[in-house]
Parts: structure tokens; C-alpha cells; sequence
């Protein structure tokens, strides 16, 4: 009996990951709100739109914690408000970045979108090398998986409109330390011709 073998579709190597946008972030009230998180929705609204018109995958970060606190670590610990509790809303992505059936989302328990997760064994299956990290915090998850993209070899791009930090300050000093030894630091008008110019725009 001749086998047959089915392949899947990596034209791209790019992919775009928004990483925790969810209530409990981007909230003016909630108990870890992101200086800014509002005014980055409208991009990365626009930018998952461009990667799905381009056929780039989008994938999403989802922050969650069981009720009983068993598996925060040392966050609280280190006094961070607890957050991002099963069953209540703020562990809901909000509802202007709501995922789409064809993107991918990941739940994670710590801050970076690659500890104890499948995003490697998911970028792998998607032929990708490159991602474009959006969401928040700068200062903490979305530093944390550019530390982790690179020791595993992915090329990191930072739209630095499209994301917002715990603090102005730290936000900056996030973005410094990325641009500095973690990935490329760059304006959303630049990511986004990068994207159109490795991809075919479908006519």
C-alpha cells in the first residue's frame, strides 16, 4: 500500500503574538492596569487584521490561575495583586481583540508565553522564525517571552505602539533592554511593511 503524507501550509515565518490583553490588564480598574493599554487596542486591532489578510498567524496569550492559587508561584508572593483567577472576567481577553477561529490561543501560568507551554512546539509546526510580540506588560510578560524567543533562536520585533508596561518607566526601560540585546525595538508603521513585503497580498 503506496503511504500519502499531508503537509501543512508554512509560506510565512512570521507570526504575530498578542499576549495577554485581557481585563485584568487593560481595565482603567484592574488590579494590574497597564499605563496606556487603552490607546494600543485600535493598533493591534489593526495589525492582527494586516496578519490575517496576509495569512500570518495570530496568536494569542492568555494569563490564568486557578482559584486556589496553586499554581502563581512566587508572584504574590513578591506582592502582585492577584489576578487573572479562573471563572471571573478578568481573565477574558477583551472583547475588541477577541481571537478568531482561525487564530491560535495559548493559556500560560507565568509570564513568559513560552514557560510550560506549547509556542515553541506550535511556532515549530508553523515554520516560524520571527515573531512580532504585542499586549502587555512590557515590563513583564512581554519582556519575558522576548528573553525566551531569543534563547530559542527567534528573531523578535516590537512594535513599540502596541505595547504598554505597569509604569511609564518601566515600560521604557523594558523597551531599552529589548532594543538593547532581546530583539529590534521599532515603529508600527515599520513592522508592518516588513510584514507586507515577506508575505504576497492576496488580490
Amino acid at each position: 500500500m503506496q503511504r500519502t503524507f499531508t503537509t501543512v501550509n508554512t509560506t510565512h515565518n512570521i507570526a504575530l503574538v498578542v499576549i495577554d490583553m485581557q481585563h485584568d490588564f487593560v481595565d482603567e480598574d484592574a488590579p494590574i492596569a497597564c499605563k496606556g493599554a487603552g490607546t494600543i487596542v485600535p493598533l493591534i486591532h489593526e495589525l492582527t487584521g494586516l496578519a490575517r489578510t496576509l495569512g500570518i498567524p495570530v496568536i494569542y496569550t492568555r494569563e490564568s490561575h486557578r482559584k486556589q492559587k496553586v499554581d502563581f508561584g512566587l508572584e504574590l508572593e513578591y506582592g502582585e495583586t492577584e489576578h487573572c483567577v479562573e471563572g471571573t472576567r478578568g481573565i477574558e481577553i477583551i472583547d475588541e481583540l477577541r481571537p478568531h477561529d482561525s487564530d491560535y490561543v495559548l493559556v500560560k501560568r507565568r509570564y513568559s508565553g513560552f514557560f510550560a507551554t506549547d509556542l515553541d512546539l506550535l511556532l515549530k509546526g508553523l515554520g516560524v522564525n520571527t515573531l512580532v510580540l504585542t499586549g502587555v506588560a512590557t515590563d513583564v510578560c512581554v519582556r519575558a517571552t522576548a528573553q525566551d524567543a531569543l534563547q530559542l533562536d527567534y528573531r523578535v520585533w516590537v512594535p513599540h505602539e502596541c505595547v504598554a508596561g505597569t509604569s511609564e518607566a518601566r515600560h521604557l526601560a523594558a523597551l531599552e533592554h529589548i532594543g538593547y540585546v532581546l530583539g529590534r525595538v521599532l515603529p508600527l508603521a515599520s513592522v508592518m511593511q516588513y510584514m507586507r513585503d515577506s508575505c504576497e497580498v492576496p488580490t
